[in-house]
């Protein structure tokens, strides 16, 4: 394996469902291999096509059977605030595609209220800033995340956090509301920056050539205030798995395909 700390590589699969099995096993494999060590795992998923992709890959593989889910804490980076019933809630995506599918048990999922529990989006935000805070670890306001998995838009946005927006910028608290996003629905909860990058590993996922772009500002250094994506960055490895058409781009300096 490759050794590069915190640097960010790109490991590449040549389409859209090579990458979702790429990322689903080396997902997997990782909690296998923690948990058999008898380790507590916090992992935060998102939502979006190729992400929520990679869970159902998950889903579907026979080694989800082999995780001790008992060890395993699954939050979210984002959540649209819509009723829980919503088919564009993340919550309601991501148990379709995994959380239906394993043992995990219902006190370790940890989701964003809906619109429809009784709390406003403020408060919705302010209470899962409360249950982060449950979970902290080693000093911080919010549990250390093993793997945080990201989307990545056209626009370079990643949880809820969009280009150009105060929400990017925010480093002194976990959690916060999103109103009016750019990409619907318009109100939203996110975790912020500080939080995405305390994780050990941050796994940005991209598939397609309408986020070629997006790819080739994030690693040439670009603003993260302008590209969001940019700025995420895990303490141990920061890892974006992409696809052919993605990679048009991508320095082959960057490339890592031993990464695992």
């Amino acid at each position: 394996m490759s050794e590069f700390g915190a640097e960010k590589r790109v490991v590449i699969s040549p389409d859209p469902t090579a990458l979702a099995e790429s990322v689903a096993n080396r997902l997997l494999h990782r909690l296998l291999k923690r948990t058999r060590a008898g380790i507590v795992e916090h992992i935060a998923v998102t939502g979006g096509d190729i992400a929520l992709a990679v869970l159902a890959a998950a889903g579907a593989s026979p080694v989800r059977e082999k995780v001790d889910w008992s060890l395993v804490h699954v939050w979210w980076g984002n959540e649209r605030f819509v009723a829980a019933d919503s088919p564009e809630r993340n919550e309601w995506q991501t148990r379709r595609a995994l959380l239906d599918h394993i043992a995990v048990p219902a006190e370790n999922i940890h989701a964003v209220a809906a619109a429809d529990s009784g709390l406003d989006l403020d408060a919705a935000a302010d209470a899962y800033a409360q249950e982060l805070a449950l979970f902290a670890a080693d000093g911080n306001p919010w549990p250390h995340f093993d793997i945080c998995l990201l989307g990545v838009g056209s626009d370079a946005h990643i949880a809820s956090l969009f280009p150009d927006r105060a929400e990017i910028t925010v480093t002194d608290r976990s959690v916060l509301p999103v109103r009016e996003s750019p990409k619907p629905p318009p109100e939203r909860v996110t975790l912020t920056r500080p939080v995405i990058n305390s994780a050990a590993r941050v796994w940005l996922v991209l598939a397609g050539s309408d986020k070629a772009s997006a790819l080739g500002l994030a690693l040439a250094g670009a603003s993260y205030t302008n590209v969001p994506a940019g700025g995420a960055k895990g303490t141990k490895r920061t890892i974006f798995f992409v696809d052919a058409a993605a990679a048009e781009r991508v320095p082959a300096e960057l490339i890592d395909q031993e990464y695992y």
